[in-house]
């Protein structure tokens, strides 16, 4: 059963695995007899391992395959909070969802001492794929495709009256002083770092902003025409039906979700993942079919003008994105090609203006 790297959790053992299986209603008599490593995934800050199950008993209906997640050692304590919000929003979150747009949870813990956790999810290999390996960016039809699914799952939080009640929480103006008081120490040994490859207009942008960014928060306090965003909404995060399979979009990797601006993860999407030219071809059709699948889910009052503001607002809160991923080491071909990308968008969309 071991594996290096890493070692499995006991969760895994087949006893375990059945009870699991049973809590969740997806097997009925029949027990799980063997479980075997198909795949493991290259995940940067997690362990995405596929598992094959092979059941003694009556097993009509249960998974052949499932998918295990769990922490990577390198990131396990840095990252410890994203394990939890990734098995509160499995366990807590998505049965509460009305529409099936993520993968079923079967099992999911967070153990507060050991910052050890796990997730045992739908394996959705056979029906599914991602649009294009990573850093390709999509088609402009799978494109369409992944901002429609977004934009349905934006719909069915939207300014839901469980936000900051059941679901999520509400950052105060004092937890967002100190967030920020956070950045602007790790943009202060980014720069250091960086020196001279930090040209001096960036450096002021980064000045302004941190001076600005409790103006720039009222945006999120007014806590209206918001929703449950994902937080890493890049598109290889999305799996599409494969050829063939009538099913939908479905999202995954969820340990950066909170109650948001829901442009916050279109500009995740275009603004910090694709250069220039991906994006000016397709951002405009984009944010036109995001805005008419909201309207068509029934939000109401959030016009396309609304919709165009929040997105060039969201555009120039990601610059802080690349320096948040250098402060947890995650490598720099991320944040460097992060940092580049969406200082050319922030150009190109006259972002600045929203300084003052």
């Amino acid at each position: 059963m071991a594996m290096t790297p890493p070692q499995l959790p006991a969760v895994v053992e087949p006893a375990r695995l059945t009870a699991a299986l049973r809590r969740s209603g997806v097997l009925d008599a029949g027990a799980v007899r063997e479980v075997k490593v198909l795949h493991q995934h290259p995940a940067i800050v997690s362990h995405v391992i596929r598992l094959g199950l092979r059941y003694v008993g009556e097993s009509a209906g249960a998974p052949h395959s499932i998918i295990l997640k769990m922490p990577h050692s390198t990131y396990a304590k840095a990252l410890a909070n994203s394990g939890r919000q990734e098995v509160a929003f499995y366990t807590r979150v998505a049965p509460n969802m009305p529409l099936q747009i993520v993968p079923r949870c079967y099992d999911g813990h967070f153990d507060e001492e050991s910052q050890a956790w796990h997730l045992l999810l739908e394996d959705l290999t056979e029906s599914h794929e991602v649009a294009a390996d990573w850093p390709l960016p999509p088609s402009r039809d799978q494109a369409m495709e992944i901002v429609m699914a977004l934009a349905r799952w934006h719909a069915a939080w939207w300014d839901h009256p469980s936000l900051g009640d059941t679901v999520g929480i509400w950052a105060s103006a004092d937890d967002s002083a100190r967030h920020m008081e956070i950045f602007a120490g790790h943009y202060d040994r980014f720069a250091d770092l960086l020196g001279t490859r930090l040209s001096e207009e960036r450096h002021i942008l980064y000045r302004r902003f941190i001076e600005k960014a409790e103006r720039l928060l009222q945006r999120y306090h007014s806590h209206c025409h918001v929703t449950v965003a994902h937080g890493d909404a890049h598109t290889w995060n999305f799996l599409l039906p494969r050829a063939g399979v009538m099913d939908a979009v479905r999202i995954f990797d969820f340990d950066q979700w909170r109650i948001n601006v829901p442009t916050n993860d279109l500009a995740y999407m275009m603004a910090v993942q694709w250069y220039p030219e991906r994006r000016q071809a397709l951002e405009r059709t984009l944010l036109n079919r995001y805005h008419e699948t909201l309207i068509e889910n029934g939000v109401s009052g959030y016009t396309r003008g609304a919709l165009d503001r929040d997105y060039r607002w969201s555009v120039l809160w990601h610059i802080t994105k690349p320096v948040w991923q250098w402060s947890i080491n995650i490598p720099p071909v991320i944040w460097w090609n992060n940092l580049e990308r969406v200082m050319m968008a922030v150009e190109d969309l006259g972002c600045e203006e929203l300084l003052g």
